[in-house]
Formats: C-alpha cells, structure tokens, sequence
C-alpha cells in the first residue's frame, strides 16, 4: 500500500502535556502522557525525545493512553545507574521497569528509527506485554547502523560525538542543519524543538553517555532477534517513508515478511525517517484504523 504526499510539516509548536518523571530502577525516567484507555507507549530514536510524538499525543488521546517515553541519556531522563553501559538492551529493560511501575501489563507499541529497534528487542523478549506492534523507518536485521550514519558512528567511536553533541546543543541552526537529511522540509524545525531535542546534549555526562551508547552499537543484537520477531502473531503496522537515506523501504518489506503478525505495509511516498512529526496526520490515522480491529 502506498500514500502520496499530501501536505508540508504542521506547526511543531503544539503545546505538549507537562512532562511527568517516574521512580524506576533506571533512575526517575521522564515521559508526556495525554489520554485515558489502554496505553501507548511511543519511543523515539537517538538523539531526539519524547517531543517527537507530540502530534500523536494531540491526534490519539481519544483512543489511548497515549505515553511518551524520554529514554535513558535523552530529554529529561538520567543517565544509566553507575555501571551500567548504555545500549539497546538497557533501554529496553527500561521501558518494561517503566511500564511495570506504570501499572501497565501490556501496551501498543510504536517505534522510530532506533526506538523501533528498541520495539523488536521487547517483543523478543516480553511478547505478551506487546499489543500491538508499529513500526515506522527504523533499524531492522543487519541494517544496524545503516550505512549513513557510518560517519556519527565512525565520531563515536573516536571520542568526537561528544563535542559535537554540546555545539548543537549551543546552536538551533546547527542542529537543524544536522537533521535536515531526516526531514523534508528542515526549515520548518522552530529553534524550540531543535533546542528541546539537542540543550539536553549541553549536559557532558549526557552527551558522553550517548557517544558510547552509538559507538558501541551493533547489529549482531537485533540479527538475534530474527526468529523471535518471526513468532509474534499480534497485529503489526509497518509505516514506512520511502526517501529516507537511512532506512530503504526495503526494510519494510523485509519485516514485513519476517513478523507474522504483520496487517498492513504502507509506503508513505516521498517521506524521510522522521516523517511521524513532519507528515502526523498519515501515521495516526494508520494508528487509528490498526487499534480499531
């Protein structure tokens, strides 16, 4: 299934709820909810937070408990505990200590670029806290880190990401030009949300946190979880952007065929990664029909 384009990125200054913060053994993780009625929990991927979902928090809080999670190292939420590495893994285990002192047995999940990883790690490893599954362009098998992203990785790896990191932090129009591959339209990113997704970066221990988390990732985790994702059953949405130069629709395709579970395939035509802030409207209404059935 295949949708053209049908508008240019909305307002991104949609108010958003008061962030909340939560006791976990993570530390007092951050989040945005809005809504009442089983929960949705939306992660997002590196580098960003939970400001990503704030026109899914505004379209779905009719239908769900709609949670936003600020994952470890980003936005508002602490760095890993003292000892404890930064990876995919951890930030899984974080999102179920979340959604068990939440009180949530099970959620629908929705997952972007790296978050969506985060997403196939859960349902590999707590299938039946996972509703529903969406995934919209993200990592998936070998694809970890895509090729384009080889030079961050390459920075990570170095030690440079770190100083790198606090200039974006320092400067809205720097940061915006450090998306722009993943947006259609960049110049539509007001200095607010550049700076409510990078200012958190101005923080050493953070921006350090974060340089070891990318230097280190790897793709032999998630070409594990190959077969797990090959037993899910429960209905999965993959929404894809098909000119984004990291994650090709094929991806989708192959994910698609891989999740049994899998109920619908949409290529969003001319979308890039980010395309759930810049093109909402399509995404929540896939949301809408899929939670729905």
């Amino acid at each position: 299934m295949s949708i053209s384009k049908t508008s240019s990125m909305p307002d991104d200054t949609t108010s958003l709820p008061p962030r909340q913060t939560v006791r976990t053994p993570f530390g007092d993780i951050a989040y945005l909810e809005a809504g009442h009625g089983p929960a949705a929990l939306f992660i997002h991927g590196v580098f960003l937070n939970a400001d990503l979902w704030r026109h899914q928090l505004a379209g779905l809080a009719g239908l769900r408990r709609c949670i936003a999670v600020d994952l470890l190292a980003h936005g508002h939420s602490p760095c890993p505990p003292s000892g404890q590495e930064l990876t995919i893994s951890l930030q899984a285990e974080m999102i179920l200590a979340l959604l068990d002192t939440l009180g949530i047995d099970s959620a629908d999940l929705v997952g972007n670029d790296s978050g969506g990883a985060i997403a196939q790690l859960i349902v590999a490893r707590a299938p039946a806290r996972v509703r529903t599954l969406t995934l919209t362009n993200c990592e998936a098998h070998d694809n970890f880190p895509p090729a384009a992203f080889a030079s961050v990785h390459q920075m990570a790896r170095e030690g440079t990401l770190a100083a790198g990191l606090a200039a974006l932090a320092a400067d809205p129009d720097l940061a915006r030009a450090a998306m722009a591959s993943s947006f259609e339209d960049p110049d539509c990113l007001s200095d607010e949300t550049a700076r409510s997704y990078f200012g958190p970066f101005a923080s050493a221990e953070k921006a350090e946190a974060v340089q070891r988390y990318v230097a280190g990732i790897d793709s032999s985790v998630t070409v594990a979880i190959r077969d797990d994702l090959a037993r899910f059953l429960n209905p999965t949405l993959i929404v894809w952007g098909t000119a984004d130069q990291f994650f090709a629709v094929h991806w989708a395709r192959w994910l698609a065929a891989t999740i049994p579970g899998t109920v619908r395939c949409v290529e969003v035509e001319g979308a890039k990664l980010l395309f759930p802030a810049e093109r909402p409207g399509t995404l929540n209404r896939e949301l809408r029909d899929l939670w729905g059935q």
